[in-house]
């Protein structure tokens, strides 16, 4: 084995040694941040220097994107002005792993004058950070990956794990859910994914659509004439409601079964009763629903099993989303 790729090995062990260590020392404090964060009436303002600092953005980032108003403020620009950003009903949360950084105790004084709740993410409560802190979600002695030990590492892999656990278990408080995520994340493959069937479904005149009654040859040509040819009709009652369904792969069997087909009429050969989805349904769920009983098209039909839309397999993987 490459030397390179052994050494590579030690230091994701060392890292991920780190975070487990992280874990086992949650506590009483931890949940009491957690409670704190979900009774806020203002925001989670995350601070941190150098490589802190980057991961206190990841997880303001983290905490916004899952229902927590959270923003990120430099400590340096902090005493510079940027203290205004800080107001009564916020609370702090500050990482440094020594918790000694000269800029991030310049923050203290100012910020707990004003009401703030201070949270501090470090190595030990008997740090001059962790002293001055309300509540200290501890990360314990943590010996640095790489050469020498020096370059910021184990310890902001701990760091950041230590926020995804916070931002998360808020998350699951606050009963944040697919729904919400949809409104938070509008773009990208998680927007395409949460989705609903509404939005991708076929209605208007790309529904293929009968009446009950109507012959198979009109069947055939709804089938054949619909925009985009789905290959699929839905069968309703004069009330729009759905009775049957019927298909391509319908049609070929019937066809090995019978020499003609002239006169049928399509209630005698529809499927009845056939499987359906609500418009509601999000796309992810809406595609491992056709993978799994591996079908193309299922009809939309709303809560009175009226016929709304047509959903077919291949507007779901035209998202990219399988």
């Amino acid at each position: 084995m490459d030397a390179r790729i052994e050494r590579a090995r030690e230091i994701v062990d060392r890292e991920a040694e780190a975070v487990r260590q992280v874990g086992e020392r949650l506590g009483d404090h931890f949940v009491h941040v957690v409670e704190l964060v979900l009774g806020l009436s203002g925001r989670v303002v995350m601070a941190g220097m150098g490589k802190a600092g980057i991961i206190a953005q990841k997880i303001s980032a983290t905490l916004s994107s899952t229902g927590t108003p959270s923003i990120f403020l430099h400590p340096a620009e902090a005493i510079h002005g940027d203290l205004g950003r800080v107001a009564a009903g916020d609370i702090l949360i500050v990482i440094s792993k020594s918790g000694e950084t000269e800029e991030v105790l310049r923050l203290l004084g100012p910020v707990k004058a004003a009401g703030v709740r201070v949270v501090a993410i470090t190595q030990s409560p008997r740090s001059t950070l962790g002293q001055h802190a309300d509540f200290v979600l501890e990360l314990g002695p943590i010996e640095e990956a790489g050469p020498y030990r020096l370059a910021p590492s184990a310890s902001t892999t701990a760091m950041l794990a230590l926020g995804d656990a916070l931002a998360l278990v808020v998350q699951e408080g606050r009963k944040f859910g697919p729904e919400e995520f949809a409104r938070y994340h509008p773009g990208g493959d998680l927007g395409r994914r949460l989705m609903k069937v509404e939005e991708l479904m076929r209605s208007g005149d790309r529904n293929p659509v009968l009446e009950v009654g109507a012959k198979l040859v009109e069947a055939i040509a709804v089938m054949t004439k619909t925009p985009g040819r789905p290959g699929a009709t839905s069968i309703v009652d004069r009330e729009g409601v759905l009775l049957g369904f019927f298909t391509d792969g319908d049609l070929r069997r019937l066809l090995e079964t019978r020499e003609s087909i002239s006169g049928l009429l399509i209630d005698e050969v529809m499927t009845h009763a056939p499987q359906t989805i609500s418009p509601g349904t999000f796309a992810m769920e809406a595609l491992a629903y056709l993978h799994q009983r591996q079908i193309d098209q299922l009809p939309v039909v709303d809560s009175r099993q009226r016929l709304v839309g047509l959903l077919d397999v291949q507007d779901l993987l035209d998202l990219r989303i399988g």
